[in-house]
């Protein structure tokens, strides 16, 4: 056996490594991007890796390994579950062979996201059993079990983590001699595996014949368990996932009873009803919605008991953002009618505020030339500006002030459209990135040429996927395995789909850059310009820029660009070249024509 202290994405990882795993794809996407990655970076002979396009087509790949009868996996975020909504409604009725566990990471607070949605409401939604860790070493063990669990009842199991899972340490033993499992491989049944009307029909029936029985399963699971019992308080504590940690660091002292609940769906009501006993006041502790909340309630009505349930819905704990150990802890107080100042464990002197980090695109970033170039050649024009879900949504910041919209993955190119539809005298513009292009952003723009769209789309290609950690995409030349493949060429994609004019500028340059945008918009109908250059975090750049003694301190490349290497001191413009990578946008602004490059070898 091997002990390593791992983040909790790595304890995932290693969970389905461990596992027999043989296929795993997925989407880069805060909190869950390190999954795949952990497994890229280990031994994983006989394991096909995939970053796929987007989450739909991840979903599909493992789908289509588990019905071969592999153990598959598939990652992303929350908002990806979005995305890959539409084959797993179908999958969670067609069913699986091997075992097929979605682990998707919700993002409390939100961190890294547009929406504080629940899996777990999903998980109900398409009735897929749902497990809930609430720490690395639980992520680790409840990997292996949803495999167990899907392989039984022939069904996918999602793996819900959040972020203080993800992202939190442990130390994990595993055996690092693990092997891959062959499949089987597939046998043809349409009668199984195509999903006509009448398969539908039949197998919503047995999935809802099936889940009491997988609930009576759960109630006898490990982690379903009374963590602290009572025999002098009536007063009980339930929670799930990371908050049944936060509820465990605070109730060490406290004589009240702790139930902890890892798989919300479907809920383990025996178990519950057991833990229940001797209960007459319960406050429910759980990140993003009352889900469990909701449950209990239906459960005591449905047995007629005489629990008061306390939660999210009485208003006792805070419908959004994170929960965390001081806030559980004053709740807690308030619960048992303590005196929140005077009892208690405080840990605030003991956590420190993290460090304020403003969102910006970075000093050098070459989105930031793209945004300036069209805010120049749009001058005074009335212009509706759609951004996009990654770095590019930066733009919205002062002083570029480029983004109107920012919706969705793939959202920006057709509200553009819509806005163009409705207004046809001003100018609208999408801005995408070259991942983001190909995970939605293509249909979208097959939309706009169908539909006679007059808009501009932005492709600020980077050649990686930059917010998420640089991952390859069809546009790298690359991919997960290490292999060199043919390009994807966006340039022939937008001109194979029709877009009336194509054109490819380095947004490094400033005069062509404009130029090109001033071009664009000449032309009538789709037209897109592809401002290519590399993110400054995949090239080493050695150039600098330097403010010369002719600086008349007018602050123009200030106000006009927000670059974060560009700062005032003791009222003068100084450039910090730690920060600055020779982009030369601030020397080209200059009218007084007083920063000059200076290379460093």
């Amino acid at each position: 056996m091997k002990k390593e202290y791992i983040m909790g994405n790595s304890a995932i990882a290693l969970g389905a490594l461990c596992s027999g795993v043989k296929l795993v794809a997925g989407y880069p996407g805060t909190p869950s991007t390190e999954i795949i990655e952990t497994i890229c970076k280990v031994p994983h002979k006989g394991v096909h890796l995939e970053w796929s396009v987007n989450e739909k087509a991840a979903m599909e790949v493992a789908a289509a390994g588990a019905y071969a009868g592999a153990r598959t996996m598939v990652t992303m975020k929350q908002v990806g579950l979005n995305v890959a909504s539409d084959p797993l409604m179908s999958l969670a009725y067609v069913g699986v062979r091997g075992g097929m566990v979605i682990v998707v990471a919700d993002d409390p607070g939100p961190i890294s996201s547009q929406t504080e949605q629940d899996t777990r409401r999903f998980a109900s939604f398409c009735r897929i059993p749902v497990l809930d860790p609430s720490s690395p070493e639980e992520a680790f063990d409840m990997v292996k079990d949803a495999f167990v669990l899907s392989e039984k009842y022939h069904t996918p199991v999602i793996l819900r983590p959040t972020t203080r899972v993800c992202h939190g340490y442990a130390s994990i033993s595993f055996d690092e001699n693990y092997e891959a499992k062959d499949p089987s491989g597939f046998e043809k049944d349409s009668s199984k595996w195509v999903i006509f009307p009448k398969l539908s029909y039949n197998n919503h029936r047995l999935i809802e014949e099936r889940l009491p029985v997988i609930a009576e399963d759960l109630s006898s699971y490990g982690y379903n368990r009374i963590i602290k019992d009572s025999k002098k308080s009536c007063k009980a504590v339930l929670a799930s996932g990371i908050s049944l940690a936060y509820v465990r660091e605070c109730t060490s002292n406290l004589d009240l009873k702790v139930i902890g609940i890892a798989s919300a769906f479907p809920l383990p009501k025996r178990f519950l009803l057991e833990a229940l006993n001797g209960v007459d006041e319960l406050i429910c502790f759980e990140e993003l919605s009352p889900f469990l909340e909701e449950e209990l309630l239906k459960l005591c009505g449905e047995h007629q008991l005489k629990i008061r349930i306390k939660g999210k819905l009485t208003g006792d704990v805070p419908h959004s953002g994170e929960l965390g150990v001081n806030k559980v802890q004053s709740i807690l107080n308030k619960f048992l009618g303590r005196n929140d100042k005077s009892e208690g464990i405080s840990f605030t002197e003991k956590i420190p505020d993290p460090p304020q980090r403003p969102p910006v695109l970075c000093a050098g970033c070459p989105h930031r030339g793209s945004f300036y170039a069209v805010k120049v050649a749009t001058g005074r024009k009335k212009t509706y500006l759609c951004g996009d879900i990654g770095c590019y949504t930066l733009g919205n910041a002062l002083p570029l002030d480029m983004v109107d919209t920012c919706l969705c993955m793939g959202a920006g190119i057709t509200m553009a459209q819509g806005f163009n539809h409705l207004d046809k005298e001003a100018k609208s513009f999408a801005f995408i990135g070259d991942s983001t292009f190909f995970a939605s952003g293509i249909s979208g723009i097959v939309n706009a040429v169908y539909n006679e769209a007059d808009i501009t789309v932005c492709i600020l290609d980077n050649a990686t996927t930059a917010m998420t950690g640089h991952q390859p995409h069809p546009g790298t030349g690359f991919n997960l395995q290490g292999n060199y493949v043919d390009k994807i060429d966006i340039e022939s994609v937008l001109k194979g789909i029709g877009v009336k004019k194509v054109m490819t500028v380095n947004p490094h340059d400033l005069k062509a850059s404009v130029a090109a945008v001033k071009e664009c918009m000449k032309v009538d109908g789709v037209k897109a310009i592809i401002f290519r250059a590399p993110c400054i975090s995949i090239v080493k750049l050695k150039d600098k820029c330097r403010v010369m003694d002719k600086c008349s301190n007018c602050n123009i490349c200030i106000n006009k660009l927000g670059c974060p290497a560009m700062s005032l001191k003791n009222d003068k413009v100084v450039i910090d070249e730690s920060l600055c990578v020779g982009c030369t946008l601030c020397a080209q602004l200059c009218p007084h024509k007083a920063i000059e490059r200076i290379h460093h070898e």
